[in-house]
């Protein structure tokens, strides 16, 4: 019996060469299906690189799967507490953002949730997600400047903005204290697997 993944690295590595075989994808079919490189892929698949937080979101939508499949963690039933430790975080990556998974994707409700860290000065620009994403972001500290499509507007402590979020956006943090904030990740119908 194989043993299982110990850090999210690994369980990222498996999982993206698990999806790639479960769908019988060459590394070519792959890289067209996720914009992710040939090169970039093979790499994540061996775990010889940490990808960023942008980059695991192409793979997600390429893949047609959550975004938390490609974290390690258990899914908590309705009415149990449950608390996730520092294993549960990615980052930080080149953008200065870090995702810690607050609830992993569960079918049956079609969400996951995040708490998100963008660094000062940080941005991170995102690609189109799958069709069907809606984006939930609730800033819970600093200030955070967000352009969707090619509009920026503010958000402030308190105040949370939901987007369709299959077209272009960026997040921005242009002060220079930290930015933490909730992104709940809502999969309508047919945009994802659990898998």
């Amino acid at each position: 019996m194989a043993s299982e993944p110990h850090t999210i690295a690994e369980h990222v590595a498996g999982t993206v060469k698990k999806l790639r075989k479960d769908r019988g994808w060459s590394l070519d079919r792959a890289a067209s299906k996720t914009g992710v490189s040939k090169a970039m892929l093979g790499q994540i698949e061996r775990g010889e690189s940490s990808p960023t937080v942008s980059t695991l979101w192409k793979i997600a939508s390429g893949f047609r799967v959550s975004f938390s499949t490609l974290f390690d963690g258990d899914k908590p039933a309705l009415g149990e507490l449950h608390r996730y430790g520092w294993e549960s975080v990615w980052g930080d990556d080149s953008a200065g953002m870090q995702a810690r998974l607050l609830f992993p994707y569960d079918p049956l409700l079609g969400f996951e949730m995040f708490m998100i860290e963008l660094a000062p000065g940080a941005i991170s620009e995102s690609s189109p997600h799958a069709s069907g994403v809606v984006e939930h972001i609730v800033v819970v500290e600093g200030e955070m400047e967000l352009r969707i499509d090619e509009r920026w507007q503010t958000l402030r402590v308190g105040e949370g903005l939901r987007f369709f979020a299959d077209r272009p956006h960026a997040m921005r943090n242009s002060t220079t204290t930290r930015l933490r904030f909730h992104d709940v990740i809502h999969y309508l119908p047919g945009a994802a697997s659990g898998s």
